[in-house]
């Protein structure tokens, strides 16, 4: 399973670029299989050293030196790039070819059956739903990718039999030139402008999780996204085998392709068969949730599952973290987290599935992206306390007209917490539910969720 990536791997000049979670396994990985080989490793800081304390004592590993982190990249052979690095202000001309990373070196060299699944918001919700519905019909299933877990750290629990499921996200697929054998894409909305060139941009780099399809394979997408179908129909006619998911009943005219149509709590194929979608049973809140299982269920069906036993195992499916999830209640008071928002459009689910909100937390990174939609929902709902952190909070409370709703300024998440508790109407919901990144005020969106949590509890 592992030969042919080490021997792609091996006597080759490669460079590390950003020692995080995911370039730290692959230095695992090639001092692993590949013993004596130098290894060269650049970051914009040394803290990697503090923290993987094996490269520091490692005579082969080779540090570039801070200041040149960026420079002489077309010397080495392979650049395997940390997701999170942007490429923005960079020209790669001389080295783009060379841009490598776990999800394309995994996708090109181990085989094994790949389900990759991607989107604006929605993907891991997604992909858990999927791997759990999955390892419940199934002998060897993984979950890996953005979720939390790099592909290199289980390489080697991979068989021929197994099923790989794959979070992927956009910065994972800048540069790749191959695909998995099922590729979803579940929406795609304004997001990481800070990262990319433009808005088109990060739009190309979800497309190549379906672009270098081959035939045989199967793309799974959402055709009410009007971004997204454009796009779409914009490549021509897809050598794959494409299934378009409807959630407001759209159909084009003289499509043979599978679509799954909305009626109440009914999903409907094209062949006759109905999946009955129960909201009282399910464990994962949100009409937007409704879309996810849709794409799920496509899946199963792909995959010749028992779709009433998936059906189920879907229902019993539990929240991930930080992703509309309940607190606690506390002094009458029910407080909810839904740190992973980082678009307006997160929030706006989340606000619309709980209802009675009366307390919302909005704010964080601004990266560019348009409020305005946002603030008008707001000024919309029966939501009376607004507390906004830096930056777009601000931003947000200077856009919203309505009186009605008192706006706090804030400057961090303890601030705000102290001043949810005393102004949040008892029986009512306190709801963290940015609207935004985490980045430049937290490491992550976990982070952020983890200080509420903490806070609301009062620990």
């Amino acid at each position: 399973m592992i030969n042919k990536l080490i021997d792609y791997l091996k006597d080759k000049k490669v460079l590390i670029l950003g020692c995080g979670l995911e370039g730290y396994s692959t230095y695992k990985l090639i001092r692993k299989y590949l013993p004596n080989q130098e290894v060269f490793i650049s970051d914009a800081n040394y803290n990697f050293l503090e923290k993987f304390p094996d490269i520091k004592e490692d005579g082969k590993a080779v540090i570039v030196g801070q200041d040149m982190y960026l420079q002489g990249l077309e010397n080495y052979d392979v650049i395997m790039k940390t997701p999170g690095l942007s490429f923005k202000d960079v020209d790669t001309s001389a080295f783009a070819d060379k841009i490598k990373s776990q999800l394309e070196l995994f996708l090109e060299f181990v085989d094994v059956f790949t389900i990759g699944i991607t989107g604006t918001k929605g993907k891991s919700s997604t992909s858990w739903m999927t791997y759990n519905m999955l390892k419940k019909q199934k002998e060897d299933v993984h979950l890996l990718g953005n979720i939390g877990v790099p592909l290199f750290d289980e390489i080697d629990k991979l068989n021929k039999n197994s099923v790989v499921v794959l979070e992927i996200s956009s910065h994972q697929l800048e540069f790749v030139k191959v695909a998995p054998n099922i590729a979803v894409i579940l929406n795609l909305y304004e997001e990481h402008l800070d990262h990319y060139k433009s808005y088109e941009h990060y739009i190309n780099a979800k497309l190549n999780i379906c672009r270098y399809q081959k035939q045989g394979d199967y793309f799974v997408y959402s055709i009410d996204n009007e971004c997204l179908r454009n796009h779409i129909n914009s490549m021509g006619d897809l050598k794959q085998h494409v299934y378009e998911i409807s959630y407001d009943g759209r159909k084009k005219e003289n499509d043979s392709h599978t679509l799954i149509l909305r009626n109440e709590n009914m999903a409907v194929s094209e062949d006759g068969e109905i999946l009955y979608v129960d909201s009282e049973k399910r464990k994962i809140l949100g009409e937007h949730n409704f879309s996810n299982i849709m794409f799920v269920s496509t899946i199963a069906r792909i995959m010749n599952l028992d779709l009433k036993k998936a059906m189920n195992d879907i229902y019993d499916c539990p929240p991930l973290a930080h992703r509309m999830e309940f607190v606690g209640e506390y002094d009458g008071v029910k407080y909810y987290n839904d740190s992973i928002a980082t678009i307006p459009a997160s929030t706006m689910n989340c606000v619309k599935t709980l209802k009675d909100v009366d307390t919302l937390i909005v704010g964080g990174k601004d990266r560019g992206i348009d409020y305005s939609e946002f603030a008008e929902f707001l000024g919309k709902t029966s939501i009376a306390h607004l507390i906004c952190l830096p930056d777009t909070g601000w931003k947000i409370a200077q856009m919203i007209g309505n009186d009605k709703i008192e706006k706090y300024i804030v400057n961090n998440m303890e601030e705000a917490v102290d001043i949810a508790k005393s102004c949040t109407r008892k029986g009512k919901i306190c709801l963290l539910s940015p609207a935004a990144s985490s980045y430049g005020f937290f490491k992550n969106f976990e982070e952020r969720g983890n200080l509420y949590k903490k806070l609301v509890k009062g620990e």
